[in-house]
């Protein structure tokens, strides 16, 4: 049985308020940290990275020329070059000190980070330049728009919302599944099918080999053979909607995009073409999205849209071309304002004098063809050539125009009218306004 020492004592456990300090209160003396030779200050780093830069197709991207991918293949063609000479590799780094040239010209200067909505029509190619010749995007885009990107893409048969920005760093974020934004689709599939079998896409499928991630199926209507599903999905790869679909025994006939993300088709028309606003952009991208986009939501906007002047109509064009020089600015623009009596009558005289100048040089272009005659309707003139009837008072004793009647001796005066037009004057009836028979009765 082995015996302990005196001089070798258990040593006594510490609290947590404690830690740090021995039991008589004093600092334990800590030994100096061990520097790695290869460790360097903090600020030295990311002054370091300051002055490494970043890869040159990276700049090219954020500045609206391409995308990371085409910038590669054309430093591989030799397209670039770096402070004079001809790039044969994408592997490289440029600061703010280099010079970079493109196809002989220099990078533009960096723009504002925007973002616009699309609505892409059916039948256009997402792409620069399409090898069969059909039409693409680029080719309907506005001429007042700067170089865009797409943040990815749509088939040619597929319609609905499409993303545009003029920076690469931010189209790359967008695209990628790790940044989560939901993507929704409206899709009118031809065939039969249950919720439940949607239901099971949450888990995610596997298609010939190529698996597919959760998607958010609901079944809206059936319109005879047709059903309508709206989709949500967050990875977006190629044809997926369609291939997960066909693999359910749908066949989609038409497919329209209504979302990315927090931004919404609406009411966009087809073919038409809405910016995003900077602080909307700023707030729906978060500080984490935009810090590893590297957005730069403070530098000068370089294209800005023409703004359309309203057309003025001709009663303002003659208000604001009267006489002696007046301009609405003369009154503080399109706003009144109080005139004294003096002020007033002054106007007044003016207005007076431009309007009696603008009669005088309209007689002058008349050649002197004599004082204007006013312009009457026909209805107007003949009421004012034609004279006056005078009107028959109601006493008045009728005067009937005498009657003639044939017989065996010719032509005589029918003499029974002149006894029937005297008894009815003595008796006092007339017959009403538009002939007929009397009021108060008559012969039956």
């Amino acid at each position: 049985m082995t015996t302990r020492k005196p001089s070798q004592k258990r040593p006594e456990p510490q609290s947590g308020r404690g830690r740090g300090k021995s039991v008589q209160g004093k600092k334990p003396s800590r030994a100096p940290a061990r520097k790695r030779p290869d460790a360097e200050p903090a600020n030295v780093v990311s002054d370091n990275t300051l002055e490494r830069g970043e890869r040159i197709a990276k700049v090219m991207a954020r500045a609206g020329l391409c995308s990371r991918r085409e910038a590669e293949t054309w430093i591989e063609a030799g397209r670039v070059q770096l402070n004079g000479k001809v790039l044969a590799t994408p592997a490289i780094t440029v600061s703010a000190n280099d010079k970079v040239l493109v196809d002989g010209e220099p990078l533009p200067m960096r723009e504002r980070t925007r973002l616009w909505l699309y609505h892409k029509p059916r039948g256009l190619v997402t792409t620069n330049k399409d090898p069969e010749g059909r039409p693409t995007v680029f080719e309907r885009l506005p001429k007042e728009l700067p170089r865009v990107l797409t943040v990815g893409r749509l088939d040619i048969n597929t319609e609905g919302l499409l993303l545009l920005t003029n920076d690469g760093g931010l189209a790359r974020v967008l695209e990628l599944p790790s940044t989560g934004w939901l993507r929704r689709y409206r899709v009118r599939a031809f065939g039969k099918i249950t919720q439940a079998d949607l239901d099971a896409l949450q888990d995610g499928i596997a298609v010939e080999g190529v698996l597919y991630g959760a998607i958010e199926a609901t079944l809206d209507k059936e319109q005879g053979g047709n059903i309508w599903l709206t989709v949500g999905l967050r990875e977006g790869k190629n044809r997926e909607v369609k291939r997960v679909l066909e693999h359910l025994g749908l066949t989609v006939n038409r497919l329209i995009r209504i979302s990315y993300g927090p931004f919404q088709l609406m009411d966009l028309p087809d073919n038409d073409v809405r910016e995003i606003r900077g602080r909307i952009l700023r707030d729906q991208l978060g500080e984490a999205l935009a810090n590893e986009a590297g957005a730069d939501f403070d530098a000068p906007i370089f294209h800005q849209p023409k703004q359309d002047t309203p057309k003025k109509s001709p009663a303002s064009r003659r208000s604001s071309e009267s006489g002696s020089g007046r301009k609405t600015g003369d009154r503080g623009g399109n706003q009144g304002k109080w005139l004294t009596a003096r002020e007033g009558k002054s106007e007044t005289d003016k207005r007076k004098t431009a309007k009696n100048d603008r009669q005088d040089r309209k007689q002058a272009k008349r050649g002197g063809a004599g004082p204007r005659q006013e312009k009457v309707s026909p209805r107007s003139k003949f009421r004012m050539t034609s004279e006056p009837k005078p009107r028959k008072e109601f006493g008045e004793q009728r005067r009937t125009p005498q009657r003639r009647i044939w017989s065996e001796d010719g032509l005589l005066e029918d003499k029974a009218q002149q006894s029937r037009a005297d008894q009815d004057n003595k008796d006092g009836r007339r017959p009403p306004k538009g002939g007929g028979r009397p009021r108060g009765g008559g012969r039956s």
